[in-house]
């Protein structure tokens, strides 16, 4: 029952829409009906500007965080199956929000909050990928994508056993998952790059 508890809250904690909440409450515009019509904080940056981006950012890194931590407090503080179970309907929330018709993100940012929670050194590398493509590319999505692969070998590396590799594992091919559409863009040579200049200037779709 314990486990089932943590599972529910940590899926109603992924699922607060804050780029929604922000832009539609605070900006008075609803951030779906712009842009690429994401919630998340890449999209918030392009339509409201650079400083909402970020301050979405950091509220989905804390829901994936805070999901995650619940779920020790109420489970036990452990890399157990359940923990791991708990990890991945934080992400999910974020993903499919029950308070958005079961729409949401893409779930980056959400990952960054799990894995800072359970592996702080495979947080820090894939937090450096990301960063380090970004700025280089101007490939939000590449950064994404390249550096949740990073996450199983880290894990392996630092002698984590097989379960937390393949959860690892996991979430690297849910990222790619959630990035199919910019994977295809990617290789097409269409994707959209993070242009500072253009920030909070993206049009309705």
């Amino acid at each position: 029952m314990r486990i089932l508890i943590a599972i529910f809250i940590s899926y109603l904690i992924g699922s607060i829409p804050s780029g929604f909440l922000l832009t539609k409450y605070v900006m008075r515009k609803d951030v779906r009906q712009y842009g690429s019509g994401n919630i998340g904080a890449t999209n918030v940056a392009r339509v409201m500007g650079l400083k909402s981006g970020i301050l979405v950012a950091i509220f989905d890194i804390l829901k994936g965080y805070l999901g995650v931590l619940v779920g020790q407090l109420i489970i036990g503080n452990s890399l157990s199956i359940a923990i791991l179970l708990v990890a991945v309907t934080a992400i999910a929330g974020h993903d499919w929000s029950i308070f958005l018709g079961f729409s949401g993100g893409k779930g980056v940012a959400t990952t960054f909050g799990v894995i800072l929670r359970l592996y702080p050194l495979a947080f820090l590398i894939y937090a450096l990928i990301w960063l380090l493509l970004v700025l280089t590319t101007r490939y939000v999505s590449l950064g994404s994508i390249i550096g949740s692969m990073s996450l199983p070998l880290t894990l392996y590396f630092s002698s984590y056993d097989s379960k937390n590799i393949f959860f690892a594992a996991l979430l690297s091919i849910f990222v790619m998952y959630t990035h199919r559409e910019n994977i295809k863009r990617l290789l097409k040579g269409e994707e959209n790059r993070m242009d500072p200049d253009k920030l909070g200037k993206s049009g309705k779709k």
